[in-house]
C-alpha cells in the first residue's frame, strides 16, 4: 500500500565530479571460502574451470563489470609473504594463516590473482605486507610484477610462464596497520610509510601508493603530519557496521543497520578535512577498500559467512548512493568481500552459483561508473525508529544519487526506499527540461530478509518497473525495502 509520497530534484547545474569506475571494486581475502571454492577451484576440479580459476563466479563478476579486484587481504596481508605462491603449486610451502585459523596452501598466488584480473576484466590491486614484512619483500614483489627488463626477478616471472609485465598500478602499502598489521600508532606508521614509499616509489614511478588510513580523524591528522613531504596517492579507511542477525531481525534493527550505512557519510567528510588540512591542494584521493554488512553469525569458525538479504541490498545502495554523492574525494571503494564472506556479491555451494541482492545493486547501479555525478535533492517522508540508545531519530525514507553521461547525455537516478513496511511514490523532476525516455528497474523481495540461495538462486532479482512519464518528471512506485535504478533521456 503506498502511504507516502517524495519529489527528486534533479539539479543538473551543480556538478559534483566524475564518478570513478573503481567506486564500484571488490576485495578478496584469503578468508573462509572466498578464495579456495570462490574463486580458485584447482585444475583437478570438476567445476568448469579455466586455469583452476571458477568460471561461473567469473562469468558472474564480469557480467557486473567489476573494475578493480583488492587482495589478498586484509588482515591475512601482513602476514602473506609473496615468494610463498610464485612457481610450480606442488613446490610451494603449506603455512598457517595466522589471522583466519586455518592452513594456507599457496596454489593461489600472484600469477592466479593476476589471472581473475584478466579473466574477469578487473584492475589488480595488491596489499603489501608491512606488518611482518620488509621494504626489500615489497620492492621484489612490484619488480617481479612490473619489470621488462632482464633482471633476476624479470626472469623469474618469465619462468613462471608471464613473459610480459603484470603492470600493477595499485599497491597498498599495508593494511589495517593500526590494529592486525603491526598495532603501531599513527606516528611509527607514518615512518614506516616514508621508508617504504622510498623505495616503492624508486622501483615503481607508474605505481599509486595507497597509505593506511583509519576512521578516526585524530589518527589521520597524527599520520599525515608525521608522513609530510611522502609521496601518497590514496588515503584508504574502512567501515563495518551492522545491527542484529542477517535473517529474523526486528525493525528496530532494520533501521538501526541503514542508519549506521550513513557512517561512511562522516568517515569520508572527517578524512577529507584532514586532507585540506594537511594536504592542501594535493590530489590525493580517499580509498574505502573495505566496507560492508558484518552481522554475528560472520565469525571466524564459520568462515564469516552470512545470509546476504533485501535489508543489506538496501544499505549497500544507500552506500553507493554516498560514495556518488562524494566523487569528487573518492578515488576506489570495495565491498567487503567478493565471495562467500560479509557482504558478497557471489556465493557458492558445491557446483552451485548464485549473485546475492547487493550483486544485482552493483548491476543496477553500473550505469553510474565512469559518469559525471550531480546534485540530486530528495524532499520526502521521514521514518522515525528505536535507536540502540533508547532514543527515536528518524532518517530520509528515500535515498538517491544521480549522474549523467558526457557522451549522450543519458542519466541515471538510483534510489533505496528504506521504509521496511511502507511504499512510496516517488517523483522525479527535471527543471528546465524535458524527459523524452525514461525506464527503471526494481529489486525488491517478498521480505526485508528475503535472500537467495542455491535451491532459489532467483529468490530476489531485479524485475522492470512501470513509469510514468509526462514533460519534465517521471513517476515510479518504489516497493517497501527496495532498490530503484531509473534512466533517463532528456526529450
Amino acid at each position: 500500500m503506498t502511504t507516502g509520497s517524495a519529489t527528486v530534484t534533479l539539479r543538473t547545474d551543480a556538478r559534483i565530479g566524475r564518478i570513478h569506475p573503481n567506486l564500484y571494486g571488490h576485495f578478496a581475502e584469503h578468508l573462509g571460502r572466498c578464495i579456495y571454492e570462490g574463486l580458485w577451484v584447482g585444475e583437478d576440479s570438476a567445476i568448469p574451470h579455466l586455469r583452476g580459476i571458477r568460471q561461473d563466479t567469473v562469468c558472474l563478476l564480469r557480467e557486473l563489470g567489476a573494475p578493480v579486484i583488492r587482495w589478498p587481504g586484509g588482515c591475512f596481508a601482513d602476514d602473506y609473504h609473496w615468494e610463498d605462491g610464485v612457481g610450480p603449486r606442488d613446490q610451494r610451502p603449506r603455512r598457517l594463516n595466522l589471522w583466519w585459523p586455518a592452513e594456507e596452501s599457496n596454489h593461489f598466488g600472484t600469477h592466479e590473482f593476476i589471472d581473475v584480473c584478466r579473466q574477469v576484466g578487473a584492475e589488480p590491486y595488491i596489499c603489501l605486507n608491512v606488518g611482518s614484512g620488509s621494504p626489500r619483500e615489497a620492492r621484489d614483489w612490484i619488480e617481479y610484477c612490473n619489470a621488462e627488463g632482464n633482471t633476476t626477478l624479470a626472469n623469474r616471472r618469465r619462468a613462471h610462464g608471464h613473459s610480459q609485465p603484470f603492470r600493477v598500478r595499485y599497491f597498498g602499502v599495508g593494511n589495517e596497520n593500526w590494529g592486525c598489521g603491526g598495532q603501531f600508532d599513527p606516528v611509527d606508521y607514518a615512518k614506516e610509510y616514508r621508508r617504504y614509499a622510498c623505495f616503492l616509489r624508486a622501483v615503481g614511478q607508474d605505481v599509486q601508493l595507497i597509505a593506511c588510513g583509519h576512521t578516526t580523524a585524530d589518527w589521520n591528522l597524527r599520520f599525515l603530519e608525521a608522513a609530510e613531504g611522502a609521496s601518497i596517492d590514496h588515503l584508504s579507511i574502512h567501515r563495518y557496521y551492522g545491527s542484529g542477525p542477517s535473517t529474523g531481525f526486528s525493525e528496530a534493527d532494520h533501521y538501526q543497520l541503514v542508519a549506521r550505512a550513513h557512517q561512511v557519510e562522516s568517515d569520508i567528510d572527517q578524512t577529507a578535512a584532514a586532507l585540506r588540512l594537511l594536504r592542501p591542494g594535493s590530489r590525493v584521493g580517499i580509498i574505502l577498500d573495505e566496507w560492508g554488512v558484518w552481522h554475528p553469525e560472520a565469525r571466524a569458525d564459520s568462515g564469516l559467512e552470512q545470509a546476504n538479504t533485501m535489508r543489506d541490498a538496501v544499505s549497500a545502495a544507500t552506500v553507493l548512493n554516498i560514495l556518488n554523492q562524494r566523487a569528487d574525494v573518492v578515488t576506489m571503494a570495495n565491498i567487503a568481500q567478493t565471495v562467500n564472506v560479509l557482504q558478497c556479491v557471489v556465493q557458492t555451494d558445491g557446483a552451485a552459483c548464485w549473485p546475492t541482492p547487493t550483486y544485482h545493486v552493483f548491476r543496477m547501479f553500473r550505469p553510474h561508473m565512469g559518469a559525471n555525478a550531480f546534485v540530486a535533492d530528495v524532499d520526502g517522508p521521514t521514518v522515525e525508529y528505536a535507536a540502540a540508545d533508547g532514543a527515536r531519530p528518524s532518517m530520509p525514507a528515500v535515498h538517491a544519487s544521480a549522474s549523467a553521461r558526457t557522451d549522450d547525455g543519458a542519466m541515471c537516478v538510483t534510489l533505496a526506499n528504506r521504509h521496511l513496511s511502507e511504499d512510496i511514490e516517488c517523483r522525479i523532476a527535471l527543471p528546465g527540461g524535458t524527459i523524452g525516455e525514461a525506464n527503471a528497474i526494481q529489486l525488491a523481495g517478498a521480505t526485508a530478509d528475503a535472500h537467495n540461495t542455491a535451491d532459489a538462486p532467483d529468490s530476489v532479482r531485479p524485475v522492470e518497473a512501470h513509469v510514468e512519464r509526462s514533460g519534465n518528471e517521471v513517476r515510479v512506485i518504489l516497493a517497501k525495502c527496495s532498490v530503484a535504478a531509473i534512466r533517463l533521456r532528456v526529450g
